[in-house]
């Protein structure tokens, strides 16, 4: 990482202030009359989700919770069916959890301390200091992803951003170029320039504020910094669900907490075609006539997941589901908040498709 001064770290602040002023977003719905809760419901919801995505998420969220009150009174499935379609639902389950401990620790108030934000579930140290400098213009740096990327390349930190060692050169630059005044207008500009300008692919240089002191711009070096991650296909997995109906009612499960689709409603789960009359003798339904539907793929992040669909209409045997993880939903009325947008799209499409599947 080349050497720097404390003339480029004033230089790209002003510059980087100037630029926002003339082209930074100013009216997302989070900017217009901002509070601590708007601006930590707009941090977790923009956590590897666009800006265009989150928008209308965000609309309906504050709609429906507009205050650490409302959504800690609200069940959980409720906050999960407002979330679903925007993925990464840990999310969702640790706003709904931090707004709870809000309400039993503080008050009802979001501490204004780095260390209490960062006491509650789902608030790193960036989304901390976005809350404390958007909201109550305090001096703390900020490191998202569009953030890393800006630094990355204006001062060429070396390294893949999420290692131990670039994670602190990457702090070290976020804290020297913080100005003392204006640190949210300053956070919400290098958030912009990343977004709109230093885009992962083929960034815009020539509308850069900073584009005189980036490092990488003088050397063309744009394309290798940050160091890219290993990606290749990513692995697969395969599962099938269980469309087992019942007396005009549709067998519902609630996934874990952790892992996929965690503590949101899927249909019940078996690894082959094969296991499916065993599966639903487990869960106390005779089947009847069984459909193999086509396969379906849905991408995440990190891997693809092949699921095959098998329409199952039975009978319910003597001591059938009572689980409190499992539910009977009565085709025909409303989804379940917390059901996945692919399986909810599948379950619409059965309905739609399939009348002659309801008994």
């Amino acid at each position: 990482m080349p050497s720097r001064d404390s003339s480029t770290e004033a230089a790209f602040a002003r510059s980087l202030r100037a630029w926002y002023a003339e082209h930074g977003r100013k009216d997302l719905p989070w900017q217009v009359r901002p509070t601590a809760y708007g601006v930590w419901v707009s941090e977790i919801m923009l956590q590897q989700t666009q800006v265009a995505t989150v928008i209308p998420y965000y609309e309906r969220f504050m709609a429906r919770f507009p205050g650490v009150e409302e959504l800690a009174a609200a069940p959980l499935d409720e906050v999960l069916g407002l979330w679903s379609g925007l993925g990464y639902y840990a999310r969702a389950r640790h706003l709904h959890q931090a707004a709870q401990q809000v309400m039993h620790k503080y008050g009802g108030r979001l501490p204004e301390t780095l260390d209490g934000l960062q006491g509650l579930p789902g608030i790193g140290r960036s989304t901390a200091g976005a809350i404390l400098s958007l909201a109550w213009a305090r001096p703390h740096p900020i490191l998202d992803g569009n953030v890393k990327r800006v630094l990355s390349r204006c001062f060429l930190v070396s390294g893949r951003p999420g290692t131990a060692g670039v994670e602190r050169r990457l702090w070290g630059l976020a804290e020297a170029l913080l100005p003392i005044h204006g640190a949210g207008v300053h956070n919400q500009a290098l958030m912009d320039l990343g977004a709109r300008v230093c885009t992962r692919h083929r960034p815009r240089c020539g509308d850069c504020p900073v584009e005189g002191i980036c490092a990488a711009r003088r050397h063309g070096l744009q394309d290798r910094y940050p160091q890219p991650r290993g990606r290749g296909p990513g692995p697969e997995r395969f599962t099938c669900f269980l469309l087992l109906m019942v007396e005009g009612r549709l067998l519902l499960q609630r996934r874990p907490p952790a892992g996929l689709w965690g503590g949101l409603w899927v249909p019940p789960e078996c690894a082959t075609e094969a296991q499916v009359p065993g599966r639903c003798r487990e869960l106390g339904v005779a089947p009847g006539g069984i459909e193999i539907l086509p396969e379906r793929l849905h991408t995440f992040s990190h891997f693809r997941l092949r699921y095959r669909p098998v329409l199952v209409r039975g009978t319910a045997c003597p001591g059938a589901v009572r689980d409190d993880d499992c539910r009977w939903h009565p085709l025909g009325s409303p989804l379940p908040g917390g059901v996945p947008a692919p399986v909810a799209r599948l379950l619409c499409q059965l309905q739609a498709h399939h009348p002659r599947s309801i008994p």
